[in-house]
């Protein structure tokens, strides 16, 4: 089930607005679920009954009544368990239906966060967190089943009957009720927050070890498995502490309610007893009692175990909550329309002022870059070269001012429709565990497979994909791990380039890339960039000679700007900078 919540946010804020959100497209399947789970219950209690039939008879010498009767209890027993395995089927439906429906919801929220939310937060986490709020519904539902409406529906019937047969004991039953209930509503608030705190301990172990298997190579560089597993212990034994102490207070809540019940239970008999003694109450009644008693003793303590559970369902779902639910940094207005490029992808930067923390990357900053031009950005690190490109791509919000392309502020488009009409090859690339064809064809996923193979060859990939034992179907691993630096930079150029949007950047497009490999592919960038609108950062100089156009910027500002051979030559921040490459890259 697909889902369209690209809302800022979300018509929940708690666990059971949660429930009941994700619970409202399935209502019917919870609604049979609930009702055939009361007709269970109900004559699961009444079974006891049955015991007060068949001792009356026995009591009054009648034994063929007490054959029927006792011939009756397996068959009802058989039934009973049939209405409840029919509730199963029902509660099967509406938990996994929710848990579907949970996790396309969540994950659809969870995407549409900015790129800083993504920054700040171990992906691992993110996902800990997710499957924290879902899973804890998934626990949520076989509780409300089995134990809240069963256990509820067992205590009305358990009552009537007491009542039916004594005032005083169904009141003392009644008071032994409330007790349990306010008392472990008492006790529960403490089992909550101490969920939460294990939850999010569970979260940052997570993290970390993703952390460091997502890295392992560093590790190994460095030679810190040591220190690593030391870190991670450190995460695992805060999780611990957490998780024992959660525990503690599950048995401490149950040991009490053994306390209550004893009371009570004692209070109960002994009424009973005398109560038989005096002939008030018949051998059956008592037996009826004995027998109500005994099969709530169990539901009585489980009450407690499920206020238990449910304290901490509901500490790890809002613990997911308080990192899932924070408002959106960027969102579309109501009145965004998608960006129809028509001039070929003029892009003008009007006054924008851009502060990322107490930084001011950018002040007042004006550029304007006409259709179909190509502009080399240079400087040193902290220029503003990296920030230039998450600005046009709106992974941030501007401070002041704006940007426009083809004359239509990008404020005002849908962000997808803004991203669709630029194609990025990042200094780092960015490739999924899926196959290389998939890969390439991320951005136009119609393509055929002559369209692949033939922008494949034109990034000088297709050879070593051939090469490859599955070619094209060959797995590249997470973030492209199986494929060297120059593989996974080439498969990314070939994904821009069947992407074909107007609009161009190049984020240090070569650098991954040995000499014989940058000069075959040059001539590809050549026919890439033709009829678009390219912005090109590299610290390899040489790959700018041929841009219509260099730009030099230093602490946001623009302080040169012209063309390759004038710049190199006006004695200014460019020529001192080309004067200066080591090996053909720019000393920083």
């Amino acid at each position: 089930m697909k889902t369209n919540v690209t809302s800022q946010t979300l018509p929940f804020s708690t666990p059971l607005q949660y429930l009941w959100y994700v619970t409202k497209p399935h209502k019917h399947w919870a609604f049979l679920a609930v009702l055939v789970v009361v007709i269970a219950a109900a004559m699961e209690q009444s079974t006891s009954y049955l015991f007060k039939l068949i001792i009356d008879a026995v009591e009054a010498g009648d034994q063929k009544q007490a054959l029927v009767y006792g011939l009756l209890f397996p068959v009802a027993l058989f039934v009973i368990m049939c209405t409840f395995r029919l509730s199963g089927l029902l509660g099967r439906n509406w938990a996994t239906a929710t848990r579907q429906y949970g996790y396309n919801v969540l994950f659809s929220h969870i995407l549409n966060h900015s790129h800083g939310y993504f920054s700040n937060r171990f992906a691992g986490s993110i996902h800990n967190k997710m499957r924290n709020v879902v899973d804890g519904v998934d626990s949520l539902i076989p509780e409300i089943l089995w134990t809240y409406v069963n256990s509820f529906v067992s205590l009305i019937v358990t009552f009537f009957f007491i009542l039916a047969i004594d005032l005083l004991a169904a009141g003392i039953f009644v008071l032994l009720v409330i007790v349990l209930i306010v008392l472990n509503h008492y006790l529960a608030p403490k089992k909550q927050e101490l969920a939460y705190q294990q939850s999010a301990a569970s979260s940052k172990m997570h993290g970390g070890m993703i952390d460091v298997i997502s890295n392992v190579s560093a590790t190994r560089q460095y030679g810190k498995a040591h220190y690593e597993e030391a870190r991670v212990a450190a995460l695992i034994n805060a999780h611990y502490v957490l998780a024992k102490a959660s525990w503690g207070r599950t048995e401490f809540m149950l040991f009490v309610n053994s306390i209550v019940l004893f009371i009570f239970s004692f209070g109960m008999f002994y009424i009973l007893v005398a109560r038989w003694g005096a002939g008030a109450v018949t051998t059956g009644e008592f037996v009826l009692v004995a027998a109500l008693i005994a099969q709530l003793s169990g539901t009585l303590i489980f009450i407690g175990r499920a206020f238990n559970s449910t304290a901490r369902t509901f500490g790890e779902i809002r613990e997911g909550f308080a990192e899932l639910l924070v408002p959106y940094e960027i969102v579309d207005t109501a009145a965004a329309q998608p960006l129809v490029v028509t001039g070929g992808g003029s892009i003008d930067w009007q006054d924008v002022t851009f502060e990322y923390g107490a930084n001011k990357v950018f002040d007042t900053f004006n550029l304007s870059i006409p259709a179909g031009q190509r502009v080399g950005l240079v400087g040193s690190s902290g220029a503003g070269k990296t920030t230039f490109v998450s600005l046009l791509l709106r992974l941030h919000e501007l401070t002041a001012g704006a940007i426009l392309i083809d004359g239509n502020n990008i404020a005002s488009v849908t962000q997808d429709s803004l991203r669709s009409v630029i194609a990025v090859v990042p200094q780092e690339p960015l490739l999924f565990h899926r196959t290389i064809r998939e890969n390439i064809a991320y951005g136009k996923p119609d393509a055929t497979d002559d369209d692949i193979i033939a922008v494949a060859k034109k990034a000088q990939a297709h050879d070593f994909i051939t090469a490859l034992p599955d070619g094209y179907k060959t797995m590249v691993g997470e973030r492209g791990v199986k494929l060297s630096g120059g593989q996974k930079q080439r498969v990314a150029i070939a994904r821009a380039m069947l992407k074909d949007a107007p609009i161009l950047v190049l984020d240090e497009a070569t650098s991954a890339l040995d000499s014989e490999s940058e000069v075959a592919i040059q001539q590809a960038l050549h026919v890439l960039m033709e009829g678009k609108t390219v912005i090109a950062i590299a610290h390899r100089l040489s790959t700018l000679r041929e841009m219509d156009r260099i730009i030099v910027l230093e602490n946001g500002q623009i302080i040169e700007d012209g063309m390759h051979d004038t710049l190199s030559k006006s004695g200014g921040t460019y020529a001192r900078l080309w004067n200066h490459q080591a090996g053909g890259f720019l000393v920083e």
